[in-house]
């Protein structure tokens, strides 16, 4: 990941606090303090498909973060004090998890859609879509996985070998 052109040509970046069961994500984040960029996280709204992308001051920030009922560390909604990412520049890359992939570019996650309408949501910003890259296990890349028609294609899968 760190050596990928699209990373090291990205200042503005955001990626996904892992679950157990998904690629871990801690050491590219503090990658990404190291390399003097800018790090988002996502801030999910319970009860709808809506998400945020938060900007994060440190890797050690990530101890003051609440943890939701799905046991996912956020920003609280009371912090209103961290830049939305389309509320200023936009994000150059987005490290999203899944839960399948195919080759094609589709991707099956949770079922909310939460990452489906942050992206319909940058496409509307003026810096336009950022490059999206599925952070995966072998395992999980499938022949095909089902799709809608508000599901948005992801530029790249990167796993073990691949």
């Amino acid at each position: 990941v760190i050596a990928h052109p699209k990373y090291q040509e990205s200042k503005r970046i955001a990626i996904f606090l892992s679950m157990p069961d998904e690629v871990q994500t801690e050491e590219i984040i503090k990658d990404i303090f190291k390399q003097g960029k800018e790090c988002f996280i996502p801030r999910y709204k319970p009860q709808s498909n809506h998400m945020d992308m938060l900007k994060l001051s440190s890797a050690e920030d990530i101890s003051s973060l609440a943890l939701t009922s799905w046991n996912i560390l956020q920003p609280g909604d009371d912090d209103t004090a961290r830049e939305e990412a389309l509320a200023g520049g936009g994000l150059d890359l987005i490290f999203m998890p899944g839960l399948g992939f195919d080759r094609k570019g589709n991707r099956l996650g949770r079922g909310k859609g939460y990452y489906d309408t942050y992206l319909e949501r940058c496409m509307k910003h003026p810096c336009g879509k950022p490059y999206t890259i599925a952070l995966a296990f072998r395992e999980q890349i499938c022949e095909s996985v089902p799709v809608t028609e508000d599901d948005v294609p992801i530029d790249e899968i990167l796993y073990e070998d691949c």
